[in-house]
């Protein structure tokens, strides 16, 4: 299906989607909370700091800020690569300065983690180690090598070395947490909102064919009866015009022309969903729609009424729901060795679905995250050999899941035989099992929550 072969954003796309201005204002940020640190390090607490050489570092940064601004468009996306070099000039930044005002003892070492956590969430995973990398070799390096802070009466400022190695294994060690850590977190975030954009984007889509279906639906009624009196006159006419054969060659062209017009109208309005008595259609109907593209490809899908004894209910025809049920029949058709069931169930208070394959089933080690989006096979997981047409991303059961719990639906993922199957096929009955359960208020369209309008259609109004 289409769902399955959207691809997430990568992080050097989504890198491109942050602006220069941004990082811009950051850095002024950070220019004025350095110039107030040295300045009340120096006049508050009479600390004796190198002002040239602190004032140079962080005149850098305003440099570049100031060319930034006057040479690049206010709108400016920066690309992965100008990102990676804008924060890793930052990091390099306040490196030498921590190198000017004592090293790991100044208390602002903590900031060494701000770069690293920016490109984490921004940039992509190679980025981030060659930034963490290089905050790593930073931090040991100031952990060693520094200018120490003097007070006015020249006594040098410093904390133990037990202390300073302890900031330094702590400096560390939060790189690497907080780096990972972000990244895991930023791309299931952005993940799910790929999936979800996907999922507003199929169901939209759908929404738009049922829409433009109703309108030829309703093109197709209202223009029966002028078409009918087309062909009427025509043929009186045609009747008529014996003894002239030019303007009787004429009608005939009207008349066959009306025909191709009735002809084409028929067959566009079969596609019209969105008919008041269209809204609503019976249980078994609307499942047979939803497989319809499906049960031509090769394998037979069987359609079962567990009930039949009882009255078949009536449903509402939402979109999503013959969406999400066109995918799910699509997943099974796809692995299905020969087989697809569809069986139906209903009560008073409920309507439940199943539908079976003879297929491979659901791979063991995913099976508990079937319906997460872009979901990746695990290296040497047999599901890989299995199902390798779908490459591990889990966008269409994503759609399909979320669409019809969007309708009120609850999903159930298994593998195994069907125990309600008859023992005539009961052998052929393995693979893979998805059951949807709906509470009867939800989708019955006459007495439920949200019944389907009735009456007589609108006519167009010209």
């Amino acid at each position: 299906m289409a769902e399955e072969n959207v691809r997430p954003p990568s992080g050097e796309v989504r890198a491109n989607w942050i602006r220069l201005r941004t990082l811009i204002v950051l850095r002024w940020f950070a220019i004025a909370g350095q110039l107030t640190a040295i300045t009340v390090a120096q006049h508050w607490f009479g600390l004796q700091l190198d002002l040239g050489l602190c004032y140079l570092v962080v005149g850098a940064s305003v440099i570049s800020n100031l060319v930034a601004i006057f040479v690049f468009p206010e709108n400016k996306r920066l690309t992965e690569v100008e990102n990676m070099l804008i924060v890793m000039f930052d990091l390099l930044q306040l490196s030498l300065l921590l190198f000017l005002t004592g090293g790991l003892s100044n208390p602002f070492a903590l900031l060494m983690l701000g770069p690293v956590t920016v490109s984490a969430a921004v940039l992509t995973m190679r980025s981030t180690v060659l930034l963490g990398s290089v905050a790593i070799m930073a931090v040991t390096v100031l952990s060693q090598f520094h200018l120490p802070l003097r007070t006015e009466q020249g006594f040098i400022l410093e904390i133990p070395d037990i202390f300073v190695f302890g900031n330094w294994i702590a400096l560390i060690i939060a790189i690497v947490f907080i780096s990972a850590y972000s990244v895991r977190v930023t791309s299931e975030i952005h993940s799910m909102s790929d999936a979800l954009s996907a999922t507003q984007m199929a169901l939209a889509r759908e929404q738009k064919l049922t829409d433009l279906g109703g309108v030829v639906a309703a093109a197709a009624h209202e223009l029966g009866t002028p078409l009918a009196t087309i062909k009427l006159a025509s043929g009186e006419l045609y009747e008529e015009l014996e003894d002239r054969p030019d303007l009787r060659e004429d009608a005939a062209l009207i008349r066959q022309q009306a025909d191709r017009c009735r002809d084409i109208l028929r067959d566009m309005g079969r596609a019209g969903k969105d008919d008041l008595h269209l809204r609503q259609a019976p249980l078994m109907a609307v499942l047979e729609e939803a497989a319809e593209p499906h049960t031509g490809r090769g394998k037979r899908v069987h359609f079962r009424a567990m009930s039949p004894e009882a009255e078949q209910p009536a449903i509402l025809r939402k979109p999503e729901i013959i969406h999400g049920l066109r995918n799910l029949i699509q997943n099974a058709v796809d692995f299905a060795h020969s087989e697809v069931w569809i069986e139906a169930d209903w009560s008073d208070t409920r309507i439940s679905l199943r539908i079976i394959d003879n297929g491979p089933g659901f791979p063991a080690d995913l099976i508990g995250r079937i319906g997460d989006p872009f979901v990746r096979k695990r290296r040497g997981s047999p599901g890989g050999r299995m199902r390798p047409g779908y490459e591990g991303m889990g966008l269409g059961l994503f759609i399909a899941k979320t669409l019809l719990e969007r309708s009120g639906a609850e999903l159930g993922f298994a593998n195994g035989r069907d125990p309600a199957s008859s023992s005539a096929r009961r052998a052929d009955s393995f693979g893979a099992i998805i059951e949807v359960i709906w509470q009867r208020r939800h989708l019955d369209a006459v007495t439920g929550d949200s019944p389907a309008p009735t009456g007589v259609n609108q006519p167009i109004s010209v």
